[in-house]
Protein backbone atom coordinates (compact mmCIF):
# COMPACT_ATOMS: atom_id res chain seq x y z
CA UNK A 1 0.00 0.00 0.00
CA UNK A 2 1.41 3.39 -1.07
CA UNK A 3 2.44 6.34 1.62
CA UNK A 4 -0.66 8.25 0.63
CA UNK A 5 -3.30 5.99 0.54
CA UNK A 6 -2.30 5.02 3.87
CA UNK A 7 -2.10 8.13 5.14
CA UNK A 8 -5.43 9.45 3.20
CA UNK A 9 -7.11 6.02 5.09
CA UNK A 10 -5.98 6.79 8.45
CA UNK A 11 -6.44 10.43 8.05
CA UNK A 12 -10.39 9.76 6.93
CA UNK A 13 -10.69 6.98 9.91
CA UNK A 14 -9.69 9.36 12.75
CA UNK A 15 -12.16 12.02 10.78
CA UNK A 16 -14.77 9.62 11.06
CA UNK A 17 -14.20 9.00 14.62
CA UNK A 18 -13.90 12.69 15.48
CA UNK A 19 -17.54 13.04 13.49
CA UNK A 20 -18.77 10.22 15.63
CA UNK A 21 -17.82 11.17 19.14
CA UNK A 22 -18.68 15.34 18.66
CA UNK A 23 -22.15 13.07 17.84
CA UNK A 24 -22.75 11.42 20.40
CA UNK A 25 -21.31 14.43 22.91
CA UNK A 26 -24.01 17.01 21.32
CA UNK A 27 -26.73 13.85 21.48
CA UNK A 28 -25.62 13.44 25.24
CA UNK A 29 -26.19 17.19 25.98
CA UNK A 30 -29.85 17.36 24.42
CA UNK A 31 -32.32 17.95 27.12
CA UNK A 32 -35.15 15.55 27.45
CA UNK A 33 -39.03 16.79 25.95
CA UNK A 34 -41.26 18.74 27.90
CA UNK A 35 -42.89 15.50 30.55
CA UNK A 36 -40.52 13.34 29.67
CA UNK A 37 -37.64 12.01 31.93
CA UNK A 38 -34.65 10.56 30.67
CA UNK A 39 -34.31 7.23 29.72
CA UNK A 40 -32.04 5.39 31.71
CA UNK A 41 -30.71 2.62 29.34
CA UNK A 42 -27.37 2.43 28.14
CA UNK A 43 -26.83 2.76 24.34
CA UNK A 44 -25.61 0.12 22.22
CA UNK A 45 -21.97 2.25 22.27
CA UNK A 46 -22.08 2.61 25.99
CA UNK A 47 -22.73 -1.23 26.50
CA UNK A 48 -19.88 -1.97 23.69
CA UNK A 49 -17.46 0.59 25.82
CA UNK A 50 -18.20 -0.83 29.31
CA UNK A 51 -17.17 -4.45 27.93
CA UNK A 52 -14.25 -3.61 26.62
CA UNK A 53 -13.03 -1.65 29.44
CA UNK A 54 -14.13 -4.49 32.19
CA UNK A 55 -14.42 -7.57 30.04
CA UNK A 56 -14.06 -9.69 32.69
CA UNK A 57 -14.05 -9.58 36.73
CA UNK A 58 -10.15 -8.47 37.59
CA UNK A 59 -9.30 -6.84 34.57
CA UNK A 60 -9.66 -3.42 33.01
CA UNK A 61 -8.33 -2.30 29.96
CA UNK A 62 -7.95 1.13 27.74
CA UNK A 63 -6.98 2.47 24.43
CA UNK A 64 -5.75 5.74 23.00
CA UNK A 65 -4.89 7.21 19.74
CA UNK A 66 -2.83 10.26 18.80
CA UNK A 67 -2.67 11.78 15.23
CA UNK A 68 0.22 14.27 15.08
CA UNK A 69 1.33 16.52 11.86
CA UNK A 70 3.92 18.58 12.55
CA UNK A 71 5.85 21.05 9.84
CA UNK A 72 9.06 22.55 10.93
CA UNK A 73 11.60 24.57 9.46
CA UNK A 74 15.23 25.82 10.18
CA UNK A 75 15.23 24.23 13.71
CA UNK A 76 18.65 22.40 13.58
CA UNK A 77 21.29 24.98 12.46
CA UNK A 78 19.28 28.34 12.11
CA UNK A 79 20.58 28.17 8.63
CA UNK A 80 17.73 27.90 5.49
CA UNK A 81 20.63 27.44 3.04
CA UNK A 82 22.35 24.99 4.99
CA UNK A 83 22.19 21.05 5.71
CA UNK A 84 20.71 19.23 8.46
CA UNK A 85 22.94 16.41 10.35
CA UNK A 86 20.58 14.02 8.62
CA UNK A 87 22.16 15.04 5.05
CA UNK A 88 19.04 16.98 3.42
CA UNK A 89 17.64 20.09 3.55
CA UNK A 90 16.73 21.79 7.14
CA UNK A 91 12.57 21.38 6.34
CA UNK A 92 10.23 18.98 8.19
CA UNK A 93 7.04 17.61 6.94
CA UNK A 94 5.59 14.65 8.57
CA UNK A 95 2.65 12.59 10.63
CA UNK A 96 3.11 10.68 13.38
CA UNK A 97 0.48 7.92 14.41
CA UNK A 98 1.03 6.54 18.20
CA UNK A 99 -1.61 3.54 19.50
CA UNK A 100 -1.77 2.04 22.94
CA UNK A 101 -3.54 -0.38 24.46
CA UNK A 102 -3.06 -0.92 27.95
CA UNK A 103 -4.04 -3.03 30.92
CA UNK A 104 -4.68 -4.15 34.93
CA UNK A 105 -5.01 -7.12 36.17
CA UNK A 106 -5.96 -7.49 39.78
CA UNK A 107 -4.17 -10.26 41.31
CA UNK A 108 -5.32 -10.16 44.65
CA UNK A 109 -6.83 -6.79 46.84
CA UNK A 110 -3.73 -5.01 46.90
CA UNK A 111 -1.33 -6.39 43.89
CA UNK A 112 -2.20 -5.67 39.99
CA UNK A 113 0.01 -5.96 37.18
CA UNK A 114 -0.17 -3.21 34.82
CA UNK A 115 0.83 -3.31 30.85
CA UNK A 116 0.96 -1.07 28.00
CA UNK A 117 1.94 -1.92 24.43
CA UNK A 118 2.32 1.24 22.58
CA UNK A 119 3.24 1.37 18.99
CA UNK A 120 3.98 4.91 16.37
CA UNK A 121 4.75 4.57 13.03
CA UNK A 122 5.06 7.82 10.49
CA UNK A 123 4.74 9.17 7.31
CA UNK A 124 7.39 11.68 5.69
CA UNK A 125 7.20 13.79 3.26
CA UNK A 126 10.07 16.13 4.11
CA UNK A 127 13.34 15.82 4.67
CA UNK A 128 14.28 13.73 1.33
CA UNK A 129 16.77 11.79 3.80
CA UNK A 130 13.33 9.94 5.87
CA UNK A 131 11.91 6.64 4.45
CA UNK A 132 9.60 7.93 1.62
CA UNK A 133 7.55 5.48 2.43
CA UNK A 134 5.46 4.22 5.50
CA UNK A 135 7.34 2.36 7.91
CA UNK A 136 5.77 0.49 10.55
CA UNK A 137 8.47 0.87 13.07
CA UNK A 138 7.81 -1.37 16.08
CA UNK A 139 5.81 -2.09 18.84
CA UNK A 140 6.91 -2.51 22.80
CA UNK A 141 5.59 -2.43 26.53
CA UNK A 142 6.26 0.77 27.78
CA UNK A 143 4.50 -0.45 31.18
CA UNK A 144 5.16 -3.79 32.41
CA UNK A 145 4.74 -3.35 36.43
CA UNK A 146 3.27 -5.03 39.77
CA UNK A 147 1.66 -2.76 42.30
CA UNK A 148 1.57 -3.55 45.98
CA UNK A 149 0.09 -1.58 47.68
CA UNK A 150 0.27 -1.55 51.95
CA UNK A 151 3.15 -3.54 51.95
CA UNK A 152 4.14 -5.18 55.15
CA UNK A 153 1.03 -3.91 56.52
CA UNK A 154 2.41 -0.31 56.39
CA UNK A 155 1.38 3.01 54.23
CA UNK A 156 3.95 1.72 51.98
CA UNK A 157 3.04 1.13 48.19
CA UNK A 158 6.10 -0.49 45.81
CA UNK A 159 5.59 -0.03 41.96
CA UNK A 160 7.96 -2.60 40.57
CA UNK A 161 9.27 -2.61 36.83
CA UNK A 162 8.60 -0.71 33.45
CA UNK A 163 7.07 2.72 35.17
CA UNK A 164 6.36 6.45 34.11
CA UNK A 165 8.25 8.36 36.52
CA UNK A 166 7.57 12.18 37.40
CA UNK A 167 8.50 14.02 40.68
CA UNK A 168 7.60 17.43 40.86
CA UNK A 169 7.12 19.51 37.76
CA UNK A 170 9.34 17.07 35.54
CA UNK A 171 12.36 19.53 35.84
CA UNK A 172 14.29 16.50 36.65
CA UNK A 173 12.64 13.35 36.71
CA UNK A 174 10.10 12.91 33.81
CA UNK A 175 11.64 11.00 30.31
CA UNK A 176 13.84 8.14 30.58
CA UNK A 177 13.71 7.19 26.92
CA UNK A 178 14.30 11.04 25.51
CA UNK A 179 15.76 9.14 21.77
CA UNK A 180 12.53 8.63 20.90
CA UNK A 181 10.70 11.31 21.12
CA UNK A 182 7.48 10.81 23.66
CA UNK A 183 6.36 8.08 21.72
CA UNK A 184 7.12 6.71 25.51
CA UNK A 185 8.58 8.28 28.79
CA UNK A 186 9.30 5.23 30.93
CA UNK A 187 11.97 3.66 33.58
CA UNK A 188 12.91 0.50 34.51
CA UNK A 189 12.74 0.83 37.95
CA UNK A 190 11.65 0.22 41.45
CA UNK A 191 9.65 2.48 43.50
CA UNK A 192 8.67 2.40 47.65
CA UNK A 193 6.14 5.35 48.52
CA UNK A 194 5.60 5.51 51.99
CA UNK A 195 2.86 7.89 52.56
CA UNK A 196 2.38 9.52 56.45
CA UNK A 197 -1.05 11.20 56.57
CA UNK A 198 -1.02 12.16 59.73
CA UNK A 199 2.17 14.48 59.17
CA UNK A 200 1.25 14.96 55.85
CA UNK A 201 5.09 13.38 54.60
CA UNK A 202 5.37 11.48 51.89
CA UNK A 203 8.88 9.75 50.94
CA UNK A 204 9.92 8.29 47.52
CA UNK A 205 13.00 5.44 47.05
CA UNK A 206 13.52 4.90 43.48
CA UNK A 207 16.08 3.26 41.77
CA UNK A 208 16.50 3.33 38.35
CA UNK A 209 18.33 0.33 35.62
CA UNK A 210 17.07 2.35 32.66
CA UNK A 211 19.43 0.43 29.33
CA UNK A 212 20.29 2.63 26.17
CA UNK A 213 18.83 -0.28 23.89
CA UNK A 214 14.77 -0.95 23.79
CA UNK A 215 15.62 -4.81 23.70
CA UNK A 216 17.73 -5.05 26.99
CA UNK A 217 14.73 -6.07 29.21
CA UNK A 218 11.72 -6.63 26.91
CA UNK A 219 12.47 -7.11 23.51
CA UNK A 220 10.36 -5.25 20.88
CA UNK A 221 8.01 -6.68 18.64
CA UNK A 222 9.38 -5.67 14.99
CA UNK A 223 12.35 -4.32 16.81
CA UNK A 224 14.33 -2.04 14.67
CA UNK A 225 17.75 -1.77 16.99
CA UNK A 226 16.89 1.87 18.68
CA UNK A 227 18.29 3.23 21.42
CA UNK A 228 16.31 4.47 23.61
CA UNK A 229 18.49 7.08 25.94
CA UNK A 230 22.16 7.74 25.34
CA UNK A 231 24.08 5.58 27.42
CA UNK A 232 23.05 2.25 30.25
CA UNK A 233 21.81 4.48 33.14
CA UNK A 234 21.55 3.64 37.26
CA UNK A 235 20.36 5.42 39.67
CA UNK A 236 18.57 6.17 43.34
CA UNK A 237 16.03 8.80 43.97
CA UNK A 238 15.18 9.90 47.45
CA UNK A 239 12.53 12.30 47.25
CA UNK A 240 10.30 13.46 50.17
CA UNK A 241 7.51 15.88 50.25
CA UNK A 242 5.38 17.85 52.71
CA UNK A 243 2.26 20.06 52.75
CA UNK A 244 2.35 20.11 56.66
CA UNK A 245 1.73 23.81 56.34
CA UNK A 246 -0.49 25.98 55.44
CA UNK A 247 -0.98 26.36 51.79
CA UNK A 248 2.97 25.31 51.56
CA UNK A 249 4.39 22.37 49.87
CA UNK A 250 8.12 21.44 50.59
CA UNK A 251 10.21 19.19 48.89
CA UNK A 252 13.58 17.49 49.29
CA UNK A 253 15.42 15.05 46.91
CA UNK A 254 19.19 13.24 46.88
CA UNK A 255 19.48 11.87 43.05
CA UNK A 256 22.28 9.70 42.16
CA UNK A 257 23.01 8.89 38.61
CA UNK A 258 25.53 6.64 36.96
CA UNK A 259 26.07 6.78 33.19
CA UNK A 260 28.03 4.17 31.55
CA UNK A 261 29.04 4.48 27.51
CA UNK A 262 27.41 1.64 25.07
CA UNK A 263 30.14 0.15 23.14
CA UNK A 264 27.83 -0.84 19.81
CA UNK A 265 26.27 2.72 18.59
CA UNK A 266 22.62 2.09 16.92
CA UNK A 267 21.93 4.92 14.24
CA UNK A 268 19.45 6.97 15.58
CA UNK A 269 22.01 8.93 17.75
CA UNK A 270 25.36 10.52 17.80
CA UNK A 271 28.23 8.92 18.79
CA UNK A 272 29.44 12.18 20.85
CA UNK A 273 26.05 11.89 22.90
CA UNK A 274 27.43 8.76 24.68
CA UNK A 275 29.82 9.38 28.16
CA UNK A 276 30.93 8.21 31.47
CA UNK A 277 29.53 10.06 34.31
CA UNK A 278 28.45 9.84 37.90
CA UNK A 279 26.42 12.68 38.89
CA UNK A 280 25.17 13.49 42.70
CA UNK A 281 22.12 16.35 42.63
CA UNK A 282 21.21 17.84 46.12
CA UNK A 283 17.94 19.99 45.66
CA UNK A 284 14.43 21.21 46.69
CA UNK A 285 11.33 23.16 46.02
CA UNK A 286 8.81 25.18 47.92
CA UNK A 287 5.23 26.20 45.99
CA UNK A 288 2.12 27.15 47.18
CA UNK A 289 -0.81 29.89 47.74
CA UNK A 290 -0.51 33.54 48.38
CA UNK A 291 -3.33 34.59 48.98
CA UNK A 292 -5.93 33.96 46.27
CA UNK A 293 -5.06 35.04 43.62
CA UNK A 294 -1.37 34.41 43.46
CA UNK A 295 0.65 30.71 43.21
CA UNK A 296 4.16 30.31 42.92
CA UNK A 297 6.90 27.83 43.04
CA UNK A 298 10.74 27.85 43.37
CA UNK A 299 13.15 25.28 42.93
CA UNK A 300 16.84 24.64 42.91
CA UNK A 301 19.95 22.58 42.97
CA UNK A 302 23.57 21.72 42.75
CA UNK A 303 25.44 19.10 41.08
CA UNK A 304 28.75 17.23 42.38
CA UNK A 305 30.44 14.62 40.80
CA UNK A 306 32.94 13.73 37.48
CA UNK A 307 32.06 13.45 34.03
CA UNK A 308 34.46 12.45 30.67
CA UNK A 309 34.81 14.96 27.84
CA UNK A 310 32.71 13.62 25.01
CA UNK A 311 33.71 10.63 23.73
CA UNK A 312 32.90 10.88 19.64
CA UNK A 313 35.66 12.63 18.79
CA UNK A 314 34.94 16.04 20.11
CA UNK A 315 37.05 15.83 23.18
CA UNK A 316 40.30 14.62 24.51
CA UNK A 317 37.41 11.97 26.84
CA UNK A 318 39.56 12.85 30.14
CA UNK A 319 37.60 13.15 33.39
CA UNK A 320 36.54 16.47 35.04
CA UNK A 321 34.92 17.17 38.50
CA UNK A 322 31.40 18.29 38.12
CA UNK A 323 30.34 21.64 39.39
CA UNK A 324 27.08 22.59 38.42
CA UNK A 325 24.14 24.59 39.41
CA UNK A 326 20.43 25.04 38.51
CA UNK A 327 17.15 26.46 39.45
CA UNK A 328 13.69 27.25 38.01
CA UNK A 329 11.03 29.70 39.60
CA UNK A 330 7.87 30.51 38.13
CA UNK A 331 4.85 32.90 39.52
CA UNK A 332 1.23 33.40 38.14
CA UNK A 333 -1.18 35.34 38.83
CA UNK A 334 -4.64 34.36 38.43
CA UNK A 335 -7.56 36.85 38.02
CA UNK A 336 -10.62 34.66 39.42
CA UNK A 337 -12.95 35.75 36.48
CA UNK A 338 -14.99 33.27 34.06
CA UNK A 339 -12.52 33.27 31.65
CA UNK A 340 -9.81 32.15 33.80
CA UNK A 341 -7.45 34.27 32.72
CA UNK A 342 -4.03 33.93 34.21
CA UNK A 343 -0.45 35.66 33.89
CA UNK A 344 2.91 34.48 34.81
CA UNK A 345 6.29 35.10 34.90
CA UNK A 346 9.46 32.80 35.42
CA UNK A 347 13.28 32.28 35.35
CA UNK A 348 15.16 29.21 34.39
CA UNK A 349 18.87 28.60 35.17
CA UNK A 350 21.02 25.87 34.43
CA UNK A 351 24.79 26.24 35.12
CA UNK A 352 27.32 26.08 31.51
CA UNK A 353 30.63 24.63 31.08
CA UNK A 354 33.54 27.42 31.47
CA UNK A 355 36.28 26.51 28.93
CA UNK A 356 39.08 28.57 31.04
CA UNK A 357 38.57 26.60 33.97
CA UNK A 358 39.42 22.16 34.67
CA UNK A 359 35.89 21.79 36.06
CA UNK A 360 32.61 20.72 34.40
CA UNK A 361 29.99 23.62 35.24
CA UNK A 362 27.54 22.24 32.97
CA UNK A 363 23.84 21.54 34.68
CA UNK A 364 22.81 18.30 33.71
CA UNK A 365 18.95 17.91 33.25
CA UNK A 366 19.39 13.95 34.48
CA UNK A 367 16.30 12.16 33.50
CA UNK A 368 14.17 15.28 32.28
CA UNK A 369 15.26 16.10 28.73
CA UNK A 370 11.82 16.96 27.27
CA UNK A 371 10.51 19.85 25.71
CA UNK A 372 9.49 21.70 28.76
CA UNK A 373 8.85 25.07 27.51
CA UNK A 374 9.46 24.63 24.04
CA UNK A 375 8.92 22.07 20.98
CA UNK A 376 11.21 24.03 18.94
CA UNK A 377 14.15 24.80 20.82
CA UNK A 378 15.27 21.69 21.45
CA UNK A 379 16.75 20.96 18.48
CA UNK A 380 18.69 23.67 18.30
CA UNK A 381 20.58 21.85 21.03
CA UNK A 382 21.80 18.94 18.43
CA UNK A 383 25.15 20.75 16.98
CA UNK A 384 25.93 21.86 21.04
CA UNK A 385 25.02 18.72 23.48
CA UNK A 386 22.13 16.85 22.63
CA UNK A 387 18.10 16.88 21.55
CA UNK A 388 16.47 18.20 24.67
CA UNK A 389 19.59 18.66 26.80
CA UNK A 390 18.61 21.94 27.58
CA UNK A 391 21.37 23.51 29.30
CA UNK A 392 24.15 26.38 29.92
CA UNK A 393 20.88 28.27 29.75
CA UNK A 394 19.69 31.56 30.93
CA UNK A 395 15.83 31.85 30.38
CA UNK A 396 13.27 34.80 31.41
CA UNK A 397 9.57 34.25 30.64
CA UNK A 398 6.13 35.63 30.42
CA UNK A 399 3.25 34.49 29.50
CA UNK A 400 -0.68 34.24 29.37
CA UNK A 401 -3.45 31.95 29.17
CA UNK A 402 -6.98 31.83 29.17
CA UNK A 403 -10.99 29.61 28.43
CA UNK A 404 -12.70 31.72 25.73
CA UNK A 405 -15.20 28.95 26.81
CA UNK A 406 -15.49 25.65 28.51
CA UNK A 407 -13.86 23.99 25.73
CA UNK A 408 -11.28 25.92 24.20
CA UNK A 409 -7.83 27.37 26.60
CA UNK A 410 -5.45 29.52 24.54
CA UNK A 411 -1.61 29.68 26.09
CA UNK A 412 0.77 32.11 24.92
CA UNK A 413 4.24 32.90 25.84
CA UNK A 414 7.51 34.99 25.35
CA UNK A 415 10.95 33.79 26.28
CA UNK A 416 13.73 35.74 26.36
CA UNK A 417 17.17 32.82 25.87
CA UNK A 418 21.13 33.53 27.05
CA UNK A 419 23.82 30.97 27.58
CA UNK A 420 25.68 30.59 30.70
CA UNK A 421 29.07 30.40 28.99
CA UNK A 422 30.25 30.80 25.56
CA UNK A 423 31.65 27.01 25.90
CA UNK A 424 31.63 25.80 22.33
CA UNK A 425 34.50 27.77 21.06
CA UNK A 426 35.93 27.38 17.53
CA UNK A 427 32.79 26.19 15.96
CA UNK A 428 30.96 27.66 12.89
CA UNK A 429 27.83 27.66 13.87
CA UNK A 430 28.57 29.39 17.09
CA UNK A 431 30.09 33.45 17.36
CA UNK A 432 32.29 33.05 20.53
CA UNK A 433 31.89 36.29 21.91
CA UNK A 434 27.85 36.59 22.64
CA UNK A 435 25.68 34.88 25.29
CA UNK A 436 22.43 35.96 23.95
CA UNK A 437 20.75 32.95 22.50
CA UNK A 438 17.14 34.70 20.75
CA UNK A 439 14.01 35.42 21.29
CA UNK A 440 10.81 32.72 21.12
CA UNK A 441 7.17 33.05 21.00
CA UNK A 442 5.22 30.54 21.66
CA UNK A 443 0.95 30.07 20.96
CA UNK A 444 -0.99 26.48 22.52
CA UNK A 445 -4.53 26.60 20.90
CA UNK A 446 -6.06 23.51 23.25
CA UNK A 447 -9.39 22.28 22.10
CA UNK A 448 -11.84 19.66 24.48
CA UNK A 449 -14.83 18.20 22.36
CA UNK A 450 -15.42 15.26 25.23
CA UNK A 451 -14.06 13.48 27.47
CA UNK A 452 -12.49 11.18 25.22
CA UNK A 453 -11.25 13.57 22.09
CA UNK A 454 -9.45 16.60 22.76
CA UNK A 455 -7.03 18.18 20.40
CA UNK A 456 -4.55 21.32 20.21
CA UNK A 457 -2.69 23.44 17.92
CA UNK A 458 0.80 24.58 18.77
CA UNK A 459 3.16 27.60 16.80
CA UNK A 460 6.05 28.39 17.55
CA UNK A 461 8.60 30.67 16.09
CA UNK A 462 12.58 32.15 17.42
CA UNK A 463 14.76 34.74 16.34
CA UNK A 464 17.87 34.00 16.77
CA UNK A 465 20.30 35.79 18.77
CA UNK A 466 24.24 36.85 18.34
CA UNK A 467 24.97 33.68 20.76
CA UNK A 468 24.80 32.01 17.15
CA UNK A 469 27.26 33.12 14.39
CA UNK A 470 25.82 35.27 11.70
CA UNK A 471 25.38 32.78 8.86
CA UNK A 472 22.80 30.57 11.37
CA UNK A 473 20.37 33.36 12.73
CA UNK A 474 17.71 32.67 10.40
CA UNK A 475 14.16 32.32 11.91
CA UNK A 476 12.35 29.16 12.63
CA UNK A 477 9.02 27.98 13.06
CA UNK A 478 8.05 24.55 13.97
CA UNK A 479 3.84 24.38 13.66
CA UNK A 480 2.21 21.18 14.85
CA UNK A 481 -1.48 19.70 14.91
CA UNK A 482 -2.53 17.04 17.67
CA UNK A 483 -5.87 15.02 17.97
CA UNK A 484 -6.15 12.61 20.64
CA UNK A 485 -8.84 9.62 20.85
CA UNK A 486 -8.92 7.66 24.63
CA UNK A 487 -11.30 4.96 25.18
Amino acid sequence: MSQKKLKMILIMALFALFIGAVASAAEGEKAPAAGKTPEAEPSVVDDWLSGFRNPWPGLEMGLDMRLRYVVSRNIVTLDTDSQDAAGSNNKWNFQRYRFRWWTKWALGEDIDFNTRLVWEFRTWQEPASKPQHTDFDEALFDHFNFTVRNLFGAPLTAVIGRQDLILGKGWLVLDGTPLDGSRTIFTDSLRFTYNMEESKTKFDLIYIDNAASAARWLKPINDRNKSLTEQDEYGAIFYATNNSLEKTQLEAYFMYKNDNPVDHIPTNFSPAWTKKAEIYTYGGAISGDLGKNWKYRAEGALQRGHKDDATGGLGSGKTRDIEAYGANTNLTYHFNDEKDHRVHVGYEYASGDDPDTRDNEQFDLLWAEWPRWSELYIYTYITETMIAESTNLHRFNVGHAFRPDKVWEICTDYHLLWADENTIQGSSRFSGHSKFRGQLFTCWAKYKFNKQLYGHLLGEYLIPGSYYDQSNRDAAFFLRFNLEYRF
